[in-house]
């Protein structure tokens, strides 16, 4: 298991090259159970590159227990557990593409 700090959402969260800024949380149900995704914006300014901006997502993984604490900063922490099976994922992905038009999904 892992614990999931939910950041502020539509704050801007700077980066080595840039920023991004988580936009929304999902709780995704997902074969009797319930996954939280996370949408976001990335805005690459200081690159080689020049300046690149996309919307991402972030599966943390299947909800165990619901913003039970709080971190240091006051933010709520959720417990969850991360999806290793891919066959899962690979359902999951498609489900977000299909919902939310990103162009980048990592799990933890």
């Amino acid at each position: 298991m892992n614990k999931y700090p939910h950041l502020e959402l539509n704050k801007d969260i700077e980066a080595l090259a840039g920023y991004y800024a988580p936009q929304k949380e999902v709780k995704l149900k997902y074969n009797d159970r319930e996954v939280l995704y996370v949408i976001g914006q990335v805005a690459i300014e200081s690159s080689c590159c020049g300046k690149v901006n996309f919307k991402y997502a972030l599966v943390p993984g299947y909800i165990v227990k619901w913003q039970t604490e709080t971190n240091k900063d006051s933010l709520p922490v959720s417990e969850v557990e991360p999806i290793a099976d891919e066959a899962a994922q690979a359902n999951i992905r498609k489900i977000i593409q299909e919902t939310e038009h990103v162009s980048q999904i990592e799990f933890w």
